[in-house]
């Protein structure tokens, strides 16, 4: 069962902006998780990019870090339905007006009853799609070491229950299926939210399939608020960054590296419930543990390529973006949003999910070919300054708040 704590203690500030004309009001709501990710981060770069551009940036935000130790009854029904957030966020957008509140989590904290909040007060609502958990009670797709889509089409997530998908508990998966059925049954993710943002074609037309209307998802990707500049990609070596867990790939990376003798030295950046795979020595493999951001950096423009070996449906992976911009060439799996994002041949090589005998393949062309490679490390940061730069992606952000008020306006 999910552990709430009594009162939801969420912050509310102010950041950037000015009042001229075109600078209305956004606001931006997220739920913090206590492991941060890749969530985390867009929503601060985003929050930097509106404040950048002269918008007032209002912030209303929860951490799971304030998750207490006891659960009950009351902890799953505001999982559901959270009243002191709905009653607070009223209070905000009637008080602030907001040309748009921009959602990116509201779970467990927050809670769907934020969208209505928003509704009754008349603020358009965007919600970004950074995972599954509309449709998945896990939020991957992902169970027993490959995609699963037993509940993308099911009007009641049971099957997520039935196999405790969310944290391994039927308990915490029951009160998260009752969530999505709840709010199904309100309509909340029909009625309630003007626009959806999928960060890949591969994603919208996955939530497409669970229901969601194709005429308000919008395919906006990731961005880096600031160039790490190109590498010179000198260093000799590959890199993997990222959690180190099953939907990752670590296992399949692993066995490939056994595969082609460990005659190229792989780097191994990442923390996770897989780490004892990286305790022993492994010929060719130097497992550096977590690593700040500007280390990665840092790695990453002295790397040859990175390997991104994901097994679940990835839907847009900050570490991709991060290596395109400093000239760095991608092997990953042809799976979901990667098979999109990865342009095989052109700015890296897809491989078979899950197949180690095919990426050591994939990594045995990498090494013999490094002219070949180093024109795709070219690509790669030509498609940085073409798609995944804040000027491109605040023009695409405001596409999104345009497409939400008009949305709002039909239906007011």
């Amino acid at each position: 069962m999910i552990a709430l704590p009594e009162r939801l203690p969420p912050s509310v500030g102010d950041q950037g902006g000015g009042t001229g004309p075109g600078t209305e009001p956004v606001a931006v709501i997220h739920n913090f998780y206590q492991q941060p990710g890749g969530e985390d981060e867009v929503f601060r770069a985003e929050t930097r990019l509106l404040g950048d551009r002269g918008h007032e940036v209002i912030t209303y935000t929860a951490s799971n870090d304030s998750i207490g130790a006891t659960a009950g009854l009351r902890a799953a029904q505001r999982t559901l339905w959270n009243r002191t957030v709905h009653r607070e966020l009223r209070k905000l957008f009637r008080q602030r007006r907001p040309m748009v509140a921009h959602f990116h989590n509201t779970f467990p904290l927050i809670s769907p009853a934020a969208y209505h909040a928003a509704r009754a007060e008349r603020v358009p609502v965007v919600q970004t799609l950074h995972n599954f958990r509309l449709v998945c009670p896990n939020a991957l797709l992902f169970r027993d070491g490959h995609p699963c889509e037993d509940c993308l089409r099911q009007p009641v997530p049971w099957p997520g229950v039935v196999h405790a998908c969310y944290r391994g508990s039927r308990a915490a998966s029951g009160v998260t299926a009752a969530m999505l059925t709840f709010h199904r049954l309100l309509r909340t993710w029909t009625r309630t939210v003007d626009v959806y943002v999928a960060l890949s074609e591969f994603a919208r037309e996955k939530f497409i399939a669970a229901g969601l209307p194709a005429d308000r998802i919008m395919v906006k990707p990731n961005f880096l608020s600031s160039d790490p500049g190109h590498g010179e990609h000198h260093g000799g070596y590959a890199l993997f960054v990222g959690r180190l867990s099953p939907e990752k790939g670590l296992g399949t990376l692993l066995e490939a590296w056994s595969l082609i003798g460990g005659r190229f030295p792989l780097k191994v950046v990442g923390q996770g419930p897989q780490a004892s795979l990286l305790a022993e020595e492994r010929s060719g493999v130097e497992w550096l543990g977590w690593q700040p951001r500007d280390r990665i950096l840092e790695l990453m423009r002295e790397a040859t390529f990175l390997v991104l070996p994901s097994e679940w449906y990835e839907h847009f992976p900050m570490t991709l973006v991060e290596a395109y911009a400093t000239g760095l060439p991608v092997l990953g799996s042809g799976l979901g949003s990667l098979k999109e994002l990865i342009r095989d041949g052109e700015t890296g090589r897809h491989f078979l999910p899950g197949q180690s005998a095919d990426l050591a393949a994939a990594v045995d062309w990498a090494i013999c070919h490094p002219g070949l490679l180093a024109e795709q490390g070219r690509r790669a940061r030509q498609e940085f300054e073409l798609r995944y730069t804040p000027e491109q992606n605040y023009s695409t952000l405001r596409a999104v708040y345009q497409a939400a008020r008009a949305h709002a306006e039909q239906l007011a």
